[in-house]
């Protein structure tokens, strides 16, 4: 079992924190892998899984996550301050770039915009010949989690477009609507040459994934990351 101490954390949205930890030695993995973190329940080993949010930074890694109401590992962490510690395994996944690293959709829901954090934070800086696109779904505003970096980075990079979308947003907004799916086809078009990570709820990722294959895309062009 590994060992980790709460060095910062801040408030990514509503009830949602990222957390920056620091291991007892490096901490190597694949930007969109995940770790688990683990307590003791009433004499159970308690295990639950969080996506890396940062590219790897030697002994440090970052995670963020929803306040769970009746869960019992996310109320713990939010209960850490600055020294407090986690046990933890990993890291464990698959949803990483695929190689070689293609034009690619990337879509997210909720707190399922967190490995794309890491992944883009890597990426972007080697692969200036290559298309991303972010396409992010949340119900409200102020639940597009990570916002500004997305926006600073669209700013920074010509090759990396960040496509906000809410499902009930007030009189304000000025953006997107609706779910994440008619947005995936509108930058997909005719393109059936591209990589499309999904990440979020089971739900949504099923009804995207049938539909792209249902437009044509092979199905190996199509990498899920399921948060339920």
């Amino acid at each position: 079992m590994n060992r980790a101490r709460l060095i910062d954390f801040w408030e990514a949205a509503p009830e949602t924190r990222h957390f920056v930890f620091e291991a007892d030695g490096p901490v190597e993995f694949l930007p969109g892998q995940f770790v688990s973190v683990v307590a003791e329940l009433e004499g159970k080993q308690i295990t639950r899984a969080y996506s890396i949010a940062a590219p790897p930074n030697g002994a440090r890694f970052d995670l963020c996550l929803n306040r769970v109401d009746g869960g019992i590992i996310s109320p713990y962490l939010f209960s850490l301050a600055p020294g407090g510690q986690i046990e933890w395994k990993g890291p464990f996944g698959v949803f990483v770039w695929r190689k070689p690293v293609s034009d690619s959709i990337l879509v997210a829901t909720g707190t399922g915009i967190t490995p794309y954090r890491s992944m883009l934070l890597e990426r972007l800086p080697l692969e200036p010949d290559r298309q991303f696109t972010l396409v992010f779904g949340a119900r409200h505003e102020e639940g597009l989690i990570y916002r500004a970096e997305f926006e600073d980075l669209a700013g920074r990079y010509p090759n990396f477009r960040f496509l906000p979308t809410l499902t009930r947003p007030t009189g304000s907004w000025e953006g997107r609507t609706g779910r994440v799916q008619s947005h995936v086809f509108e930058v997909l078009g005719e393109r059936r040459d591209v990589d499309v990570y999904i990440c979020g709820m089971a739900a949504m990722i099923d009804d995207l994934r049938n539909s792209l294959k249902e437009k044509g895309l092979d199905r190996k062009k199509i990498i899920v990351e399921k948060y339920d």
